[in-house]
């Protein structure tokens, strides 16, 4: 079974979903349900350890972020990247960076929970030499931000649900 999200007012989304040219721009990962709730995903990169995700009770056991906090982490983690690329592009040492995210959990028309809003705070910490330089970097670095762009402008999910049975 194949489903295709589309916004809450029901239109398809409008962006272009052909695939980026110039080289490979696809990522995988695999996530393996551990018990109830808890789930261990694998980003299938180098290095990199798996993390757990798992739901708050009443359902799961809060042994790791659900899957709204890593959506905030995203896109915290995006934005501020981006505006760290901008600021050393402009040639601003940044000594420390501190994201904030807060999300809000909301409930749509038919009281279904949505992430409702999410707010992000950056707070670099730069040389106060260097403070009349941040301008154009504070006027673009988020146009640049992949996630954040794409969960403003709302993106195209398809969703594939393929059972299979105990040993088979």
């Amino acid at each position: 079974m194949t489903t295709t999200a589309r916004p809450v007012d029901g239109t398809k989304h409008s962006g272009n979903v052909e695939p980026v040219a110039g080289g490979d721009h696809r990522f995988e990962l695999v996530l393996w349900l551990h018990d109830d709730y808890m789930q261990i995903a694998d980003f299938a990169i180098d290095g990199a350890s798996p993390i757990t995700i798992d739901e708050p009770p009443p359902l799961g056991q809060e042994r790791g972020p659900n899957p709204a906090r890593l959506l905030g982490a995203a896109v915290g983690g995006c934005l501020g990247a981006s505006l760290l690329f901008c600021l050393r592009k402009a040639r601003v040492a940044v000594s420390d960076l501190r994201t904030v995210v807060e999300g809000m959990m909301v409930r749509n028309e038919a009281g279904r929970l949505r992430i409702g809003q999410i707010k992000v705070r950056l707070a670099p910490e730069v040389a106060e030499a260097d403070l009349p330089r941040l301008g154009r970097c504070l006027q673009v670095f988020e146009d640049y931000c992949v996630v954040t762009q794409s969960v403003r402008e709302g993106l195209e999910v398809t969703v594939d649900v393929t059972p299979t049975t105990a040993g088979g």
